[in-house]
């Protein structure tokens, strides 16, 4: 048979819905998923890792990136680029395996406009006081930045409806057992098994002729 790709998955949601945390814990449980590496221009935060969480890169050096068409979707947000490495993610979908874009609304919106099967999924808190909780509990940032951020979640709450599900992440070990259903099922909708359709197509017409 042949293989099928694998799927492009846009997770996003509120800085401080705890998207980093739920991939990993993605990647951990399950090993048909690989995580795209985002580039950004933006201070690593302590603990992370050039290559690793993110490739941590200047501006010039990502306009350059743009100019040689180099990423699926870029933004700007915050201050700082953001943006998702093409070669990467195409290797990666080809072998077969789901690959998870973490990135922000506007990029995930980007995506699914260039590649209309990839499935958005928007994770939140189950509450606004619970991401002010969980944002000033993380310790790195200050209270203006803080207070970006929430103004930055009202405006990008208007945008959720764009999303395939939402996904409030309470309970960490819930949250990822109910993405890996959603995409397991995602896995199986007509537009995601075209080889799959294509292939049976040709076995049923083989069938069909020597009927007749």
């Amino acid at each position: 048979m042949i293989r099928e790709k694998g799927i492009l998955i846009v997770i996003s949601g509120f800085s401080g819905a705890g998207k980093g945390t739920l991939v990993k814990k993605m990647l951990r449980t399950y090993d048909n998923y690989a995580l795209s590496i985002s580039m950004t221009t933006r201070q690593p935060r302590e603990g992370e890792r050039d290559g690793v969480e993110y490739f941590f890169t200047d501006k010039e050096q990502f306009e350059e990136n743009i100019g040689r068409d180099g990423f699926i979707e870029y933004a700007c947000y915050c201050g700082n680029y953001y943006g998702t490495p093409k070669a990467y993610v195409e290797e990666q979908l080809e072998a077969g395996k789901d690959v998870i874009l973490e990135i922000e609304i506007q990029g995930a919106l980007k995506v699914k406009e260039k590649f209309p099967e990839s499935l958005l999924l928007f994770v939140t808190p189950p509450s606004a006081e619970e991401l002010q909780r969980r944002l000033v509990g993380r310790g790195t940032e200050t209270p203006e930045v803080i207070a970006k951020r929430l103004a930055r979640a009202s405006e990008e709450s208007e945008g959720i409806e764009a999303y395939d599900y939402i996904v409030v992440n309470d309970d960490l070990d819930v949250c990822v057992a109910e993405l890996h259903a959603i995409v397991d099922a995602a896995r199986r909708a007509p537009v995601r098994r075209e080889q799959f359709i294509k292939e049976i197509r040709e076995e049923l017409k083989g069938f069909a002729k020597g009927a007749e």
